[in-house]
């Protein structure tokens, strides 16, 4: 199996930042697989593309990076089956179904990262989540050294999580995804940004290609693109409140966009929570609110990761002053030991 010592970590994460892992392991096998030392007693961190993780510290842990690639399709007469190496990239995936005549995953296009890291966080965009089309999840427990298959329920999805960030976090390595499209498509326009196809006479009923290329559109309006201005995408999770916290923020903030869930609880746009507070183009210290959007956190010039930490810190601040609501992040945080809690980072910061 390939490793490497002191391995710089700035060319694999999306903000740029500076940090060194004083190993690096790169399995692409079964076998490199069996060949991991047991890290049960090590800080150590799973990473994919990056696209998703902030290295707060230069010092970073032991980094386990795989390489399993390939992409199986299987025709059924309902359905289509795509198993899927969890290095391949998420939105080349995407644009492979749509050519092969496969729809569902439009709406999740232009997301970066690694097919691997999508059940981890499931993710999901433009009214659609990973979890909509998982079959299963081939994932390689440290423990027993064999691959388990998990059902889409045994990995307990919810709102950007899964069991691998719970119950089986740091336990195994995705090593493949399974994803089941029906044949009998039709457009998902739930989402605000969409409804123009559905307006537009011409567009009564979109094609898949033309609802990919309208969340393109609107993704590149919004987002900025990492490898021009370093970013992690949505930095915050939508918060989600109770409906009485909901009812009283509308009195208020009459245009506040709410979305109700089906737990009866409601979800409410962190960008705009985000934007209301003033912060909108903020910058300090090399880094900053994007101007156009304010759910991404951009880095204009520093090398370290601890100045997005402060950063963050500041916009849920002014979140929770002028609101009452807590904002939280959804990019992971990684110190040299390991996964950080957010929460935690602060405190710490605090102590100093």
């Amino acid at each position: 199996m390939q490793s490497s010592q002191q391995f710089a970590l700035q060319k694999h994460n999306s903000f740029n930042v500076e940090a060194i892992s004083p190993t690096i392991y790169l399995p692409k096998t079964m076998a490199d697989l069996k060949q991991l030392p047991n890290l049960s007693t090590i800080p150590f961190y799973i990473l994919g593309e990056g696209s998703n993780t902030l290295f707060v510290d230069q010092q970073a842990p032991v980094i386990i990076k795989p390489n399993f690639s390939g992409i199986e399709i299987f025709e059924l007469p309902d359905s289509y089956t795509v198993r899927v190496g969890a290095s391949e990239n998420w939105h080349k995936l995407v644009q492979l179904c749509l050519a092969k005549g496969i729809f569902g995953l439009e709406n999740l296009a232009l997301i970066p990262g690694s097919v691997g890291a999508a059940p981890v966080q499931n993710i999901g965009a433009y009214g659609a989540e990973f979890s909509d089309f998982c079959l299963h999840v081939h994932w390689f427990e440290f423990a027993s050294k064999s691959v388990k298959i998990l059902t889409n329920k045994e990995c307990d999805f919810s709102y950007r999580t899964s069991c691998f960030k719970q119950a089986l976090y740091n336990k195994g390595i995705i090593t493949d995804v399974v994803l089941r499209f029906p044949k009998a498509w039709h457009a998902n326009l739930s989402y605000a940004g969409l409804n123009s196809l559905r307006l537009n006479a011409e567009d009564i009923n979109p094609t898949a290609k033309q609802v990919m290329d309208k969340v393109i559109r609107l993704r590149q309006t919004k987002l900025p693109d990492p490898k021009l201005l370093p970013n992690a995408g949505s930095f915050f999770k939508n918060p989600v409140v109770s409906a009485k916290k909901a009812n009283e923020l509308i009195q208020t903030y009459p245009n506040i966009p709410l979305y109700k869930q089906d737990n009866g609880k409601v979800k409410i746009a962190a960008g705009w929570l985000i934007e209301q507070a003033g912060l909108k183009g903020f910058r300090a210290n090399g880094v900053g609110v994007h101007h156009l959007q304010a759910l991404v956190l951009v880095n204009y010039s520093n090398n370290c990761g601890n100045a997005i930490i402060t950063l963050a810190k500041y916009v849920q601040q002014q979140v929770i002053a002028k609101f009452d609501v807590l904002i939280s992040p959804e990019v992971r945080m990684i110190t040299k030991q390991g996964e950080q809690d957010f929460s935690e980072l602060v405190k710490e910061q605090e102590r100093k």
